[in-house]
């Protein structure tokens, strides 16, 4: 929508329009369409400050909606911080965001990113969570020529995931990414599985989607060179309804350790069905991703979620704050569920954190409004975000930077609490910093 002032009346006899009052830009604000967002232009459009626009899609309804919870609550945030302005290479512009749902399907994100590009102009993308969101949303940037910014899905299946090839260039000129990876997992997954005592076999499964793949290409390896032996059940695919025969082979191979990758709603199928068919009594060490990363997903299983190991890509007591909104995660945290009544979730610093690296892309880039250049300043770009030190200088390929995931547990939260349950930190080895609050507990 276009952001401009109603016109006012010049008098014939003059080409200089006259100055206008207080009272007319108070009635052109109600009349005209100036939006920060949700919030007021009137002031920026009246002092004519460019404008920059962020678009930011990402799965708020639909089977990863849970991912999404927080989204709105964090565009308040950053909007309101964004009100006044962000002033880049001596000019002030205004920002305005354009938020886009998914619903959890991957030709949807794309049609939204495209219709974002060639109809609303933006200047920068910004997207997360789960390859069915990320990958297209970039492959529709890459394609168009847009800088974008992208977290929240293993680095390895948005890279090798999207096209590009094991030592050769990077074919991304328009697209980076800053998330954990199979190494991560590796790390600390092995650092997690040596808190408990096991018998070093894990069932793992994984489904037949960029994050199972990913994930069966890089960490199984890891886990079997380590000396664990990987019961591998063979890739399935989103929105099985029947995992016995999985179950049955995790059960003849007695698996004491278990790892997967689902979509949310699988997981839960999964789970239910191995509680009646006997496979969780055995478990001694659960451990989940891309599901149970929020409180929703875990407490509907009831007592079922009880121990279960998570991983952690933020956590409200990871060290860093905010370089946009000067929040530390516990501030963040606190301010959701005071302003919801709900509990906090790990995403909230996820995309807080992509706010943080795109704002200070813009900032880097002296000229927000070439694209070249704002690509350019982000293949440099080093900054701390709230999830911690992204740093494309690094590698390990171009147009990545690895963040840290860490262990993690839900278990029963202090007494007191108005919440079912509690995630804390167990095992910290990709990030010491990261305080690590209570021991691994055997899950069965």
């Amino acid at each position: 929508m276009k952001n401009t002032l109603p016109s006012f009346p010049v008098a014939a006899e003059t080409a200089t329009p006259r100055k206008l009052s207080r009272r007319d830009l108070i009635t052109a604000a109600g009349a005209g369409s100036l939006t920060l967002g949700s919030g007021p232009l009137w002031a920026q459009a009246a002092a004519a400050a460019p404008v920059l626009k962020v678009g930011f899609i990402s799965p708020r309804t639909g089977p990863l909606g849970a991912l999404g919870e927080t989204d709105s609550f964090i565009l308040a945030q950053v909007r309101k911080t964004l009100a006044a302005g962000l002033t880049i290479g001596g000019v002030k512009y205004a920002v305005e965001i354009l938020d886009r749902d998914t619903q959890s399907d991957p030709a949807r994100a794309s049609q939204l990113a495209k219709g974002l590009i060639n109809n609303d102009k933006i200047d920068l993308m910004l997207t997360t969570t789960t390859p069915e969101t990320v990958n297209p949303v970039s492959d529709a940037c890459e394609a168009a020529g847009v800088p974008c910014l992208s977290t929240v899905m293993p680095w390895e299946a948005w890279y090798f995931g999207r096209g590009a090839k094991p030592g050769a260039p990077s074919p991304f000129k328009w697209t980076y990414h800053f998330s954990f990876g199979g190494g991560g997992f590796a790390k600390s997954y092995l650092s997690q599985f040596s808190l408990v005592p096991t018998n070093r076999k894990i069932g793992v499964l994984y489904p037949n989607d960029a994050d199972g793949n990913a994930i069966r290409a890089t960490l199984a390896p890891e886990l079997s060179k380590a000396g664990f032996t990987v019961v591998d059940a063979g890739p399935y695919e989103n929105g099985t309804t029947d995992f016995s025969a999985q179950i049955a082979r995790f059960k003849a191979e007695r698996c004491e350790v278990f790892n997967t990758f689902p979509i949310p709603p699988d997981f839960a199928t999964f789970w239910r069905q191995a509680a009646q068919q006997g496979y969780t009594r055995m478990v001694k060490i659960a451990q989940i991703a891309k599901t149970g990363l929020v409180p929703s997903q875990v407490e509907a299983l009831g007592p079922l979620a009880v121990n279960l190991g998570a991983g952690c890509f933020w956590h409200k007591t990871f060290p860093y704050a905010s370089p946009l909104t000067g929040l530390t995660g516990v501030q963040l945290a606190d301010a959701y569920e005071a302003a919801t009544g709900k509990q906090w979730t790990q995403m909230l610093g996820s995309t807080m954190s992509l706010f943080d690296a795109g704002s200070e892309a813009l900032k880097a880039s002296t000229n927000p409004r070439d694209k070249a250049a704002l690509a350019r300043a982000i293949s440099t770009l080093r900054a701390t975000t709230m999830q911690g030190p992204v740093d494309f200088a690094k590698g390990p390929v171009p147009n990545v930077s690895v963040t840290p995931v860490v262990g993690a547990q839900w278990v029963k939260p202090a007494q007191g609490s108005k919440f079912k349950l509690d995630i804390s930190i167990t095992e910290n080895a990709n990030d010491r910093s990261i305080p690590v609050a209570a021991a691994l507990k055997s899950y069965s």
